[in-house]
């Protein structure tokens, strides 16, 4: 985004310019006429650019005003002190304009990535329901949350079995340290390595994970929420685990009770 600033920047100064030679020699217009439509341009630049944009179009907007349409016209000197009341009005105006505009812009911004990552996380949540166990659990969770948010590569530490499960680049040496530290804190933690960020797991207050995420631009309370998450999923499939063993040891168990019955004898025989 950085590298179109510039492009954006010449775009609404040659608005500028070409609403200036519109009404100064196209089609001659007053003062006032030529100010409104100074105006709404940067007000349209405003919200579709930002507002170092509009702030620089305001600026060449009351250079170019004073010139070409405040008499002496030609000059950049006012004769008139209400034109100089009318150039400051216009240019603190359309700069306080441009901040609320941009301000509107940002935060409609955050409402959509809000939006978006309460639909990433309830994607997330109804994938974790929908994983099967033809592979282990904690490497399709992972690959699960690589996918649905887009990361560039993530790792999963599980303290109960001590194994790492990694999607995509591999972490720089010393990693796993850092994994096995942050499963192991009481309170909730964000830790950053670049280019990763490490958040630690945990389910009713316990320590039982920790993940390190690479290319997650997620805010710190969607990180927890994406925690929370794994801490679900990995609980369940303990559980699960635990109801199957606990199933397969009460048939074995069975089995063994009636391997010992004593075989039935029969009185009538000779």
């Amino acid at each position: 985004m950085l590298h179109r600033r510039p492009v954006r920047v010449l775009v609404a100064l040659s608005g500028v310019v070409l609403v200036t030679f519109v009404g100064y020699r196209l089609i001659p217009v007053n003062a006032t006429t030529v100010g409104f439509a100074y105006l709404l341009l940067i007000l349209i630049v405003a919200s579709t650019s930002g507002f170092l944009e509009a702030a620089l179009s305001s600026l060449l907007a009351a250079l170019l005003f004073n010139f070409f349409f405040l008499p002496p016209v030609g000059t950049f000197t006012v004769a008139d002190p209400q034109n100089w009341v009318a150039l400051f009005s216009f240019l603190a105006t359309s700069l306080i304009a441009s901040r609320l505009s941009t301000t509107a812009k940002a935060r409609a911004s955050e409402a959509i990535e809000r939006q978006r990552d309460l639909e990433r996380l309830y994607a997330f949540s109804r994938a974790i329901l929908l994983i099967e166990r033809s592979a282990p659990f904690a490497k399709q969770l992972v690959e699960k949350l690589a996918e649905i948010f887009n990361i560039e590569a993530a790792v999963l530490y599980e303290r109960h079995t001590g194994e790492f499960y990694c999607v995509g680049i591999p972490g720089p040496e010393g990693f796993e340290g850092d994994l096995r530290t942050a499963a192991l804190r009481d309170g909730p933690s964000t830790k950053s390595r670049p280019p990763y960020v490490i958040v630690g797991v945990r389910s009713r207050s316990e320590p039982v994970a920790s993940m390190a995420l690479r290319g997650a631009t997620m805010p710190d309370s969607v990180l927890q929420g994406v925690a929370n998450l794994v801490a679900i999923g990995l609980e369940r499939a303990r559980a699960q685990d635990l109801a199957s063993r606990l199933k397969l040891r009460g048939r074995v168990n069975s089995s063994e009770r009636r391997s010992l019955m004593p075989w039935p004898t029969n009185s009538k025989l000779r």
